[in-house]
């Protein structure tokens, strides 16, 4: 049972880990699941790009990829950030760099907790989840 935080090519960025890690478990048993192995890996954006396009045969940049190995109510898996496109998404959404890599963290918590974001109405829960988990940060 543990979150790790990893980073390839580039600077760890600067989050209170034993916080973070607290935070992630509090939202999880929020949805009665308990945390497995899950791994951050704070990247680059050309590094997300390769692994978009070599697992899921995407050819764009993101900021967050989400590979799920849940089993039962037990969360696991592995979720690559760029941290590229964190700090360009905090400039084009007018929030701090801290606030927004702390919604892309959690992002990828609640993808493994079940909540989606690609279909009809999704994004707009997807959205209201976050910002409830992010109040649990404050």
């Amino acid at each position: 049972m543990a979150i790790s935080y990893q980073t390839d090519g580039i600077k760890m960025p600067a989050i209170k880990k034993r916080e973070t890690t607290a935070w992630i478990k509090a939202v999880a048993s929020s949805y009665e699941k308990k945390v497995g192995e899950i791994a951050y890996i704070f990247c680059s954006d050309e590094k997300i790009l390769e692994v978009n396009k070599e697992y899921l045969q995407h050819d764009y940049y993101t900021d967050i990829i989400t590979f799920d190995y849940c089993e039962d109510n037990v969360i696991s898996g592995d979720i690559f950030i760029s941290l590229d496109t964190v700090k360009s998404n905090s400039e084009q959404f007018n929030t701090s760099y801290n606030d927004e890599l702390h919604r892309t963290i959690i992002h990828g918590i609640l993808h493994l907790c079940g909540i989606n974001d690609k279909g009809e109405g999704e994004r707009e829960i997807m959205e209201a989840e976050e910002n409830k988990a992010l109040a649990l940060l404050k």
